[in-house]
């Protein structure tokens, strides 16, 4: 290539570049740390450095090593990269980690011990042999489910912990059991020639702590390494990183620690925070300007991360214009919540032109979205839930519902065969084709042959007895439903049939949302109960099938996008809901009982960001959620936005009549200025005042515990409560999300 050549080819690289951004990729070599705000245009730096290493600074593309996450976002940056540099793109090492680290194993597998011909297990094969360790094992997988055995074991390994140092490390009977399959788990493994997705990363990284002499090939081979979305490595990817890089020095991470929201899988921000300590000598370059939202959405959210401590500051700006005011609109529940989304919905279609496909309604946890899905379907709007499953096609709500579809039609063998080992009762395929064979032959429906079961000859006892069992508990759980309400015979369901407890033994974050999404399908029934006192099962269940038949809605191409918070990086809209900011739901509960509110601040800051033009938020008084009703504050976040930047809409009623009028809000959170008329069920003392405002025999109300009576108040702001499960707490009223009810 010619020196004009070469120079057009640099500057057109350059060309469309703000200035931070060509500081990102014209960095000399060494460390560097991209910081890369919502919006900034991150994917651009990352693509465009690699190419610049290659047209300006002569880096042989073989020498580059770019990391990403996912298989989609590897494609989209080999595409971009070979459109900027052509087709020598193709020898740059452009991969996920686990792909990354399957090359280097295929070469090095003898080193370790493995062919390198082995075999990576995907996750139903791995699911197979923590089973065969299991019963190898002796050890009922019943009480310990093999999903929950194989969270841990790749949790360890995500952590670096082989089976030996996970058995020193093991304090109760659950990890002394995980411990003993961990151990088996990784023998059949190896005696398989097999490596599990997990193994991949702490084999390539303990290859390289046991051979100096192959880390310093690799480390020769990558010159330089280039990682996308750092704050979402986990610890072994984290090394990984370090051990080939760290000689040399070429590393340049991209991310943002504002937007770190997968701890839950394994992510620690730390790695990004502490990236300067790895490279004391490193550039650190922030991209703040935003080309996605703006300026009032932009400055709500940079106030709103700011209350995070320890985070590296930046501030988030965009030459787009100040746009609209937040919404922020205080409703009674979680139907008029539905009930004022699909009102703006179909306002923001009829009078601004928006698109169904502009807008995106998110949500803290999948339940939430049943109650708006429902009034959606009553209305036909369209909607898609994107990065999981509409509420009634979910799988545990599909089996709770054929439960109930056996007790109220007993013929109905597709519910019946959809239940009948669900949860596991040892009736396998041999056990259900004698049963559909005697049936058959006798006339009688699945149901009855199972009252029949001791007829069956070709039926072994152990399946004798667990059909018999079933048999039993279907007639239980229909003399309940003869005498009881849907809710009771729902709840009777889920706890006798032993399905509640399967998922609890889980001790999975999937397990535990399935969970939450059963107790909202109560929360249903209970709903039902209220407005039909003497409405049947059958009735009920006719009534869901409204919801469930939603096919003339899929169809259509324009719809509503529904999702939860989490789901919602790396997408954005015109139009955002933000709804069920409150105390309890976001932030989560369990976020304010373990104190990790920096990760639920940062989930917010996400979404916030995700709106383009137009953002809602939206909290109710009170909400029926998982079957319990609660009564709560409206989320702390809210709080952290400033007043100038909030179109506050009050709940409709003479108590809020003031607020449309002064457009002031009632304060969400303590250490919150109130401004205007605030009704008394609102208002909310400082640490001085509590004294003064609460006293013993107020009944009160927190986000977390539910309703409780003051019993004491002590200095330093703290009173002491005993709520109505029977528990007793003091609370420093400063902090803790607890309102007065009434004296």
């Amino acid at each position: 290539m010619s020196s004009a050549a070469k120079k057009a080819s640099v500057d057109d690289l350059l060309a469309g570049l703000n200035e931070p951004q060509s500081q990102a990729v014209q960095t000399p070599s060494g460390p560097l740390l991209v910081l890369a705000g919502a919006g900034s245009g991150k994917t651009r730096v990352l693509t465009h450095r690699v190419a610049f290493l290659i047209a300006a600074q002569g880096v042989r593309p073989q020498e580059i090593l770019a990391i990403t996450f996912t298989n989609k976002a590897a494609d989209e940056m080999k595409e971009r990269i070979e459109t900027l540099v052509g087709p020598v793109a193709r020898t740059m090492w452009i991969s996920t980690f686990h792909s990354a680290c399957a090359r280097i194993l295929r070469k090095e597998a003898q080193q370790l011990g493995y062919r390198r011909n082995f075999t990576i297990y995907d996750a139903p094969d791995q699911l197979r042999v923590v089973k065969r360790c299991l019963k190898d094992l002796g050890i009922d997988d019943k009480r310990f489910p093999p999903k929950g055995i194989h969270a841990v074991i790749s949790s360890a390994k995500n952590r670096l912990v082989d089976a030996e140092a996970f058995a020193g490390m093991v304090d109760d009977f659950f990890d002394d059991t995980v411990a003993r399959v961990y151990s088996l788990y990784q023998e059949k493994l190896f005696a398989n020639n097999a490596m599990d997705f997990d193994d991949l990363l702490m084999r390539a990284v303990s290859l390289f702590q046991l051979l100096p002499e192959r880390l310093d090939y690799w480390r020769s081979a990558f010159r330089h390494i280039l990682v996308d979305e750092y704050q979402d490595t986990n610890h072994a990817q984290c090394v990984l990183v370090n051990l080939l890089g760290k000689e040399h020095r070429n590393v340049c991470v991209v991310g943002d620690d504002d937007q770190s929201i997968y701890s839950w899988r394994g992510a620690e921000v730390r790695n990004i925070l502490d990236f300067r300590s790895d490279y004391p000598e490193a550039t650190i370059i922030k991209l703040e300007q935003n080309y996605r939202s703006t300026q009032t959405i932009l400055t709500a959210a940079n106030h709103v991360v700011s209350n995070n401590p320890g985070r590296m500051q930046k501030n988030l700006w965009t030459d787009l214009g100040q746009g609209e005011k937040i919404v922020m609109a205080e409703v009674d529940d979680e139907h008029a919540e539905a009930r004022f989304v699909a009102g703006e919905v179909a306002r923001l279609q009829q009078e601004d032109g928006c698109k169904p496909r502009d807008m995106a309604v998110f949500y803290r946890v999948n339940a939430q979205s049943r109650v708006l899905e429902d009034l959606f379907v009553r209305y036909g709007i369209s909607y898609r839930v994107v990065g999981g499953t509409k509420f009634y096609e979910r799988a545990e709500i599909k089996d709770a519902l054929a439960y109930l579809l056996v007790i109220d039609n007993p013929s109905d063998s597709i519910s019946f065969n959809r239940v009948v080992n669900v949860p596991k009762r040892g009736i396998g395929a041999a056990s259900l084709a004698s049963l559909t064979r005697f049936a058959d032959a006798e006339g009688l429906s699945l149901t009855e042959a199972a009252a029949r079961a001791g007829e069956i000859s070709d039926l072994r006892p152990a399946g004798e007895k667990a059909l018999a069992g079933f048999s039993g508990l279907i007639e239980e759980l229909a003399a309940t439903a003869a005498s009881s309400p849907v809710a009771e015979t729902l709840d009777q369901v889920l706890n006798s049939s032993g399905y509640i407890a399967s998922l609890q033994a889980e001790r999975t974050i999937e397990a535990e949302g399935r969970i939450e999404n059963l107790m909202e399908l109560v929360g249903v029934a209970e709903e039902y109960g209220r407005r039909q006192p003497d409405g049947s099962l059958r009735e009920f269940l006719q009534e869901i099938s409204l919801y469930t038949d939603v096919d003339k809605l899929t169809e259509q191409s324009e719809t509503v996008t529904l999702m939860t918070l989490h789901n919602a990086k790396g997408l954005e809209f015109p139009v955002v809901f933000i709804i069920g900011a409150e105390e309890g739901v976001f932030p989560h509960s369990r976020a304010i009982e373990e104190q990790n509110l920096e990760e639920e601040r940062r989930l917010c800051y996400v979404g916030m960001t995700r709106a383009r033009q137009r953002l809602y938020f939206t909290y109710t008084t009170s909400r029926n959620l998982y079957g319990a009703r609660s009564y709560n504050l409206a989320s702390r976040f809210l709080a952290e936005i400033p007043d100038d930047l909030i179109d506050f809409r009050p709940m409709a009623g003479p108590a809020r009549a003031g607020y449309g009028k002064t457009g002031a809000r009632p304060s969400p959170y303590l250490g919150k200025d109130i401004s205007g008329d605030v009704p008394p069920d609102l208002a909310r003392p400082g640490r001085d005042e509590a004294a003064a405002f609460f006293h013993p025999g107020d009944r009160v109300a927190h986000a977390v515990f539910g309703g409780g009576v003051v019993t004491a108040v002590e200095r330093g702001g703290t009173v002491a409560v005993r709520f109505e499960d029977g528990s007793e707490r003091k609370l420093m009223v400063e902090y803790a999300p607890l309102r007065k009810v009434s004296a």
